[in-house]
C-alpha cells in the first residue's frame, strides 16, 4: 500500500512513459533491421546514414513552427495522430517488402515522414510530461527516462537481430505494430492529459509564437550556451554513429552480431548510469555536471574502438562512453524543466530541437562520406608496416577505426573548451 500511494502522484506518467518506451522499443527493432538491410544490400556507410538523415531533416527544418502548433494544439490528440501516421508508415514498409519491391529510397521517403511526425510529437509529448510530473519528482522521471532508453538500446539489437535472423523482417514489423497499438490504446483511454492553464495562454500567431520561442532563448544565456554546446556534441555524436556499423560489419571480427553486442552494451552503461542517477543526491553544479559527462564519454570510448581490434575493446569502449550520457541528461532536464514555462514549452523545447540538433544530419552525411571517400582508401593504400598499419591494421574497418581517433579527439578538446567557457554559469536549483 505504501507503495501505490508513493506512484500515485504520477500514475499517468508511468503509464505514459512505460507504454511509449514499448512502442519506442518495437520501432528502434524495425530501424536497426533496416540499416542491417541496407548495409548488406550495399555495404555503404553513407547509404546507410542517410537513414538517419532523412529522419532529422524534417525534424530540424519545422521545429520551430511544429512547437507553436504544440502550443496550440491538445497534446493527446496530437501524439494519438503522429502515432497513426507513423505505423502507417510502418505498414507500407511491410507492403513494399512483400511484393519485393523495397528501395534505399522508399526508407528514406519513409523515414523522413516518421522525421515529419516525431517533430510535431516530441513537442507535445514534452509538455504532457511536465504537466502530469510534480516538480519534485523531475529528476527522478528523467532517471526512468533515462532506464527507459538504456533498456531499449539493450534490447533493440537483441530482439531486432534475433527475429531478422530466425523469423525475418515482416515478423520485425508485426511486432513493431503491436506495440504501437497497445501503447496508442492506453493513451486513448487510461490517461488523461491536463491542459495548460488558460490564464498562460496568450493570442498569437503561428509566426509570432515560433519567434517567441526564440526570444525566451536568447534572453535565457544559459540555456542558450547549453543547447550550441549540445549542437557541437551531436555533430561528433553523430559522425560516430554513421561510422560505427561500417567499422563493425567489416574489421575482422566483426558482424551483425558484434554490431548488436557493442550496441547491447552501450544499453547497458546507460541502464547502470541511470539507476546512479537515481540514487545521486543534487550536483552542486548542474552545469558542470553535464560538461564532464561529455568529457568522459568522449574521451573514452572513440579511442577504445579506434585501437581496439575485438568485440571485447568495442563493448569495453561503448561501457565508458555511456554510462555518464543519463547525468548529462539528468540534468539538461531538470534544468529546461524547473526554467521554462509551462505554457512555453512547446515552442521552445521545438526552438532547441532545431538549435540543438541541426548538426545530426550534418554529421551522418560527413560522417558517412569521410569514411567512405577519405578515410578508407587513406588506410587501404597504407603499407602493413607503417605506423598507423601497425596500429590499426590495413583492412576494410580500419579507415573507420582512424575516423573515431580523430573524433575522440575533437571531442575531448570541445569538452574542455566548454568547461573553460561555462566555469562562472551558475544554476539555482528550485528544489534545493
Amino acid at each position: 500500500m505504501k507503495f501505490i500511494s508513493s506512484i500515485r502522484p504520477v500514475r499517468d506518467y508511468l503509464l505514459l512513459f512505460s507504454t511509449q518506451s514499448l512502442s519506442a522499443l518495437g520501432s528502434g527493432m524495425t530501424n536497426f533491421a533496416l540499416i542491417l538491410w541496407l548495409y548488406q544490400k550495399n555495404g555503404s556507410a553513407l547509404e546507410t546514414a542517410l537513414l538517419s538523415v532523412c529522419s532529422y531533416a524534417p525534424y530540424v527544418v519545422m521545429s520551430i513552427f511544429a512547437g507553436a502548433l504544440s502550443d496550440r494544439w491538445d497534446k493527446k490528440r496530437t501524439m494519438l495522430v503522429c502515432d497513426v501516421l507513423a505505423a502507417m508508415c510502418t505498414v507500407f514498409v511491410l507492403v513494399l517488402l512483400k511484393t519485393d519491391s523495397l528501395q534505399p529510397w522508399h526508407l528514406y521517403l519513409i523515414n523522413a515522414v516518421n522525421g515529419l511526425m516525431n517533430t510535431v510529437q516530441q513537442p507535445a509529448c514534452e509538455v504532457a510530461s511536465t504537466l502530469l510530473t510534480p516538480r519534485e519528482y523531475y529528476q527522478k522521471t528523467s532517471a526512468l527516462r533515462s532506464f527507459s532508453n538504456s533498456l531499449n538500446t539493450i534490447l533493440t539489437p537483441i530482439f531486432a537481430s534475433a527475429l531478422y535472423a530466425f523469423a525475418g523482417m515482416d515478423t520485425v514489423i508485426f511486432t513493431d505494430l503491436f506495440t504501437f497499438l497497445a501503447a496508442f490504446l492506453v493513451l486513448k483511454f487510461c490517461i488523461r492529459i491536463p491542459p495548460v492553464p488558460q490564464a498562460e495562454q496568450k493570442k498569437e500567431t503561428l509566426l509570432q509564437q515560433a519567434a517567441s520561442g526564440l526570444k525566451w532563448l536568447k534572453e535565457h544565456a544559459l540555456i542558450l550556451k547549453l543547447i550550441l554546446f549540445l549542437a557541437f556534441v551531436n555533430l561528433i555524436a553523430s559522425c560516430f554513429d554513421a561510422a560505427l556499423p561500417a567499422m563493425v560489419l567489416s574489421r575482422r571480427g566483426g558482424s551483425e552480431n558484434a554490431l548488436g553486442l557493442v550496441n547491447t552494451f552501450a544499453g547497458i552503461a546507460t541502464l547502470l548510469g541511470s539507476v546512479l542517477v537515481s540514487l545521486m543526491k543534487r550536483p552542486k553544479n548542474r552545469v558542470r555536471a553535464i560538461c564532464l559527462a561529455i568529457l568522459v564519454s568522449f574521451g573514452t570510448e572513440n579511442f577504445l574502438l579506434a585501437f581496439g581490434r575485438t568485440p571485447l575493446w568495442w563493448c569495453v569502449g561503448s561501457i565508458l562512453g555511456w554510462i555518464t550520457i543519463p547525468l548529462l541528461n539528468a540534468n539538461m532536464d531538470v534544468i529546461f524543466r524547473n526554467t521554462i514555462p509551462p505554457h512555453m514549452q512547446g515552442r521552445v523545447y521545438a526552438c532547441r530541437n532545431t538549435l540543438q540538433f541541426f548538426t545530426i544530419p550534418v554529421g551522418f552525411v560527413l560522417g558517412g562520406a569521410l569514411v567512405d571517400k577519405v578515410f578508407e582508401p587513406y588506410m587501404a593504400q597504407l603499407a602493413p608496416e607503417s605506423l598507423l598499419g601497425r596500429l590499426m591494421g590495413t583492412e576494410k574497418g580500419t579507415g573507420a577505426a582512424l575516423f573515431f581517433l580523430v573524433l575522440g579527439i575533437a571531442g575531448t578538446l570541445l569538452s574542455l573548451v566548454f568547461l573553460f567557457l561555462l566555469r562562472h554559469d551558475t544554476w539555482t536549483d528550485p528544489e534545493t
